[in-house]
């Protein structure tokens, strides 16, 4: 009996130890994880009750909050949509999205690093305040790029190639994050259900997420680069120059923007048709050098890898298991190729960095009571996926693209531009999508832009819809 109470009494004990374990690791190592959790309302209720951070860009207040005569003390106030997706919103009802959600340990207080303004709250009876955040966003380059997206749809991303720092992240439609920030649950919900249902999902940061875009012809700057890297070819190799190409083993046809050859002549150099920016040689290429060359170096440069800015950004998608013709569909950014903004723009940053990514990165520094506690963070390497020298010899062909080729309305007087257009086909009947994305100076870029637009219909491109834009705002580096 005795042997069977021991069993018992050990079995209980090893019980009460897990739960004990459980225990803590939830509410000492998982605590600020949960806290920073959009979907903790209590945490959300909580917060209300201590004065929370501003978010800050060049020192002026984007979100703030104000002293309100309710049960929750404080309510949020954001000064316009031109920051909607950055700052996303505080919700007492629809949680929090945004720099609100990734950073509500600091704003609230509730941040390990702000353990001793916790412990003098508690000792001075003094409610503790949130940490201020300061985005590394440039607010004269933010306000050009949503001036000069205009009424599209679409988004625009602009970040410093040297460090990674994102200048300008923009997405259209926006919204206005105060009426989700109502204490009034009847306002705050009938907003959101308006915005949730509106079908031009103003919620969806298509810069960084959403059912993300085909790239089309931007996608050629990695075909390239495969190509350069492999050693077997450079910017004079030429391939055949047809007016159409029936990829292999199917009744499909590839053709250039203007179904006909590139060119003249009967071959076309690699240079050309980036230039040009002509399907049918990239086509070539891409089958030449296979699915895996491409996926390895798509990979490299960041597709389907993780980055978070700190919001999370959707995973860009290289297809598995190609065959031939959906290679060469690939090769010119179609088939089920799929890429965020902000990918695209890390694909140019290499280029524009002679072969090396910086992370991307939002937050400049947070300071709690005069206290820094993130300040300044140096630029990490993502990764180096292309050597100097295929850096160099895409900037010249992006540079050509913008002198005299397909990116020509990119071109600014008196300053050498690099760019890249890409018009991106979505089914059949279904309305295309416009790219550009570059750099300036060309011999020493200052800033990386690119540009998505969603077209109505299919009666525009890259370089009459989307390459003005980068113009415009490539400009303010003058």
């Amino acid at each position: 009996m005795s042997k069977s109470i021991r069993r018992l009494t050990s079995f209980v004990l090893l019980m009460f130890l897990t739960l004990l374990a459980f225990a803590t690791g939830i509410q000492v190592f998982q605590a600020e994880t949960l806290v920073s959790d959009g979907r903790n309302v209590r945490a959300s209720y909580d917060s209300y009750k201590t004065l929370r951070g501003t978010i800050l860009v060049e020192s002026n207040p984007i979100a703030s909050s104000f002293e309100v005569d309710d049960n929750f003390r404080y309510q949020r106030e954001y000064q316009s949509e031109v920051y909607s997706h950055l700052t996303g919103y505080f919700s007492l009802f629809q949680g929090s999205t945004g720099i609100e959600r990734e950073m509500s340990n600091f704003l609230s207080g509730q941040s390990s690093a702000q353990f001793f303004d916790q412990i003098n709250a508690v000792l001075s009876g003094t409610p503790i305040s949130g940490a201020n955040v300061e985005l590394t966003i440039d607010a004269d380059l933010q306000q050009a790029a949503w001036d000069a997206l205009g009424d599209n749809r679409g988004a625009v991303v602009a970040i410093d190639p040297k460090t990674g720092e994102i200048k300008a992240l923009v997405s259209k439609p926006g919204f206005d994050a105060n009426l989700l920030a109502s204490h009034s649950f009847a306002s705050s919900s009938s907003a959101y259900e308006e915005l949730l249902t509106d079908p031009d999902d103003p919620l969806v940061n298509r810069a960084i997420s959403g059912d993300q875009y085909h790239p089309g012809s931007v996608f050629k700057m990695v075909v390239a680069a495969a190509a350069f890297e492999n050693g077997n070819y450079s910017p004079d190799t030429e391939f055949e120059n047809p007016d159409f190409l029936r990829l292999p083993g199917t009744f499909t046809n590839v053709t250039n923007a203007n179904d006909s050859t590139c060119g003249d002549e009967e071959t076309v150099t690699l240079r050309t048709a980036f230039v040009r920016s002509c399907n049918i040689p990239f086509a070539e290429l891409g089958m030449q050098l296979g699915a895996d060359e491409l996926r390895v170096q798509s990979e490299l440069f960041g597709f389907g890898r993780s980055v978070d800015i700190p919001m999370p950004v959707s995973t860009s998608v290289f297809p598995e298991e190609l065959n031939q013709p959906q290679t060469a569909l690939v090769s010119f950014g179609q088939y089920d190729l799929r890429s965020t903004p902000i990918q695209i723009a890390m694909v140019t940053q290499a280029i524009a960095n002679q072969g090396i990514i910086y992370s991307p990165q939002l937050i400049d520094r947070v300071v709690s009571n005069n206290l820094e506690l993130l300040s300044d963070p140096q630029p990490r390497v993502f990764g180096s996926p292309i050597s100097q020298s295929t850096a160099g010899l895409i900037t010249q062909m992006m540079f050509e693209s913008v002198e005299v080729g397909a990116a020509g309305r990119a071109k600014i007087p008196g300053m050498a531009v690099a760019g890249k257009t890409g018009t991106a086909e979505n089914g059949i009947g279904e309305p295309f999508t416009y790219w550009f994305t570059g750099f300036a100076p060309a011999e020493n870029p200052e800033l990386v832009v690119t540009v998505v637009v969603e077209g109505e219909d299919q009666s525009s491109s890259g370089n009459a819809s989307a390459a003005p834009i980068g113009k415009r705002i490539l400009e303010s580096v003058r």
